[in-house]
């Protein structure tokens, strides 16, 4: 029966042990091992692991995201105004090859010496060289990138492998009197932006309106512009016809003239080709001829009598024409 005993005794203590020895360790963590007071060199990441009960410990060290809330933050401006960040948030990153390192030396609550100290000390150094306007109203925008920058540049010294990706700071709590002062202001700078906004307004419709009226006058002057150059381009073609139709009546009127000076021409040519000395006697002699009145007497008349001895001729051509008339009147 002692056997028994003894044998259970044996196997519920191994089991006791097995049970403190054996650890998981989540996905996102990283186990770092104590003996005796002392860091370990190894680390191990996510599953079940063994160590020595009693005398080895651990501690997981988060290697995600994580965030770090630093609430109630005192900071003193320049003027001497005592006022307080309700909260602080820091968002930021442990390497998993930088963690034995940065335990060794901050140990594995690193988070409170190298971001909750080092943010009261940036955060007492901004507020020491700035007045409560500017940390209030004027630099507030600027507070979340101006703090996580400074606050790198000191992790990148001291703790490589802890990076920080983003800093998220709360409006900081004032004295009632000054914060009723600045409500005061705002309310009045409220108004004075919608006064502003509605003066805006009114100069966009006076705007609008005199758009409005240039665009109307300008379609009114486009339009008789364009009915002017129609009037003009009737008064043009009106023209140009004008011209061609004088164009072609004076080159007929001058066609019909050169026509008429061809033919007077001519016929002034024929007439001198026509009109020769025997020619104009034939003329007189038949003219004389074909005259019924008959004269007797010695005084003839001197139209009749010719001294010429080109009359004898005339007379003989012309007794010679009325002989040969007779002749074929027969």
């Amino acid at each position: 029966m002692q056997t028994v005993a003894s044998a259970i005794v044996v196997i519920a203590a191994v089991g006791i042990l097995l049970s403190i020895s054996v650890h998981k360790v989540d996905e996102g963590y990283v186990a770092v091992y104590y003996r005796g007071g002392a860091l370990l060199k190894s680390t191990v990441g996510a599953g079940f692991h063994l160590m020595i009960p009693i005398l080895t410990s651990y501690r997981l060290v988060q290697t995600t995201l994580q965030t770090d809330e630093i609430k109630n933050v005192p900071c003193g401006t320049s003027g001497g105004v005592m006022i307080f960040f309700d909260r602080i948030e820091v968002v930021n990153m442990l390497s998993a090859d930088a963690v034995h390192d940065i335990v060794r030396k901050y140990t594995a609550d690193y988070d409170r010496t190298l971001i909750f100290n080092k943010i009261h000390h940036e955060m007492n150094q901004f507020c020491s060289s700035h007045s409560l306007q500017e940390v209030y109203i004027d630099l507030f925008a600027e507070i979340d990138d101006n703090l996580k920058s400074s606050l790198q540049q000191e992790l990148d010294k001291m703790a490589p492998g802890l990076t920080v990706q983003a800093v998220r700071v709360t409006k900081p709590v004032i004295p009632e009197t000054i914060r009723q002062n600045y409500e005061h202001m705002e309310a009045q700078k409220t108004k004075l932006m919608i006064s502003t906004e509605k003066q805006k307004v009114v100069e966009k419709e006076a705007e609008t309106e005199r758009k409005r009226a240039v665009i109307e006058a300008e379609k009114l002057s486009l339009v008789a512009k364009i009915e002017y150059d129609r009037k003009i381009m009737e008064k043009e073609s009106q023209k140009k016809m004008s011209q061609i139709d004088d164009f072609a009546h004076l080159a007929r009127e001058k066609a019909l003239a050169d026509a008429n000076y061809y033919r007077v021409e001519r016929e002034a040519e024929a007439h001198k080709l026509l009109l020769t000395k025997e020619y104009l006697e034939l003329k007189r002699v038949e003219s004389i001829a074909s005259n019924s009145k008959v004269y007797f007497g010695s005084n003839m008349p001197s139209m009749f009598l010719q001294t010429a001895p080109d009359s004898q001729q005339a007379a003989q051509q012309v007794a010679a024409h009325k002989k040969a008339t007779d002749s074929s009147g027969q």
